[in-house]
């Protein structure tokens, strides 16, 4: 399984995404963890992510990204062809209104099992639900990315994304009060949808 996260961006000194990463298991059931930080650059980090599933050639893909203000870990259900930044990447590009692939479907869903990853972390004893919308930056961006390729290179691989809060010194530092989340909380949450993954996969062979 290939995991990633993003470092750092929007004038944030650290990504949870990132920090989480280094404290998730590297074999989770019968899965192989490969771990992966992105850059926060739209393009690049379509890149770097598909010569990673060149190189590995995953049986899943769970991409990791930070989501301030939200409560809950919440797995994607659609990304879109779409990028329309708020606010400028780590290289200052900021496209507006711009497809990323000229050839591809408007949306991909996640063909990950999205309602039992929420389900397997609220078991967990964390707050899960799955969105319904990855954004319009290089979360969204990575997630089209990764289901676009795996779509035309690796057709039996699944994948998707997941977004997390706040590390709670993130929040901190906020003008208003946001909800966060415990470093090893994020990573039990990792943890446990690639769980949910795992099971999925073993229930497909």
């Amino acid at each position: 399984m290939l995991l990633t996260g993003f470092e750092p961006f929007g004038g944030e000194a650290i990504n949870p995404a990132q920090e989480a990463l280094a404290l998730v298991p590297d074999r989770i059931g019968a899965l192989e963890i490969v771990k992966l930080i992105l850059p926060v650059v739209f393009g690049t980090s379509i890149a770097v992510i598909r010569a990673a599933l060149r190189e590995h050639r995953p049986d899943a893909v769970l991409c990791v990204g930070q989501a301030g203000g939200r409560m809950e870990v919440t797995p994607e259900r659609v990304a879109l062809n779409l990028s329309d930044a708020r606010i400028p990447d780590n290289e200052n590009n900021r496209p507006m209104d711009e497809p990323i692939f000229a050839d591809g479907p408007a949306a991909y869903f996640a063909t990950l099992p999205v309602k039992d990853m929420a389900a397997a972390i609220r078991i967990a004893g964390l707050p899960a639900r799955v969105s319904n919308t990855a954004g319009l930056f290089v979360c969204n961006h990575v997630m089209y990315g990764v289901l676009y390729h795996l779509a035309h290179e690796l057709p039996d691989a699944i994948g998707g994304f997941m977004h997390v809060p706040y590390a709670p010194e993130q929040a901190a530092r906020q003008a208003t009060a946001q909800p966060s989340m415990a470093k090893d909380d994020i990573a039990r949450a990792i943890a446990a949808a690639i769980g949910a993954i795992e099971r999925h996969l073993a229930a497909r062979r």
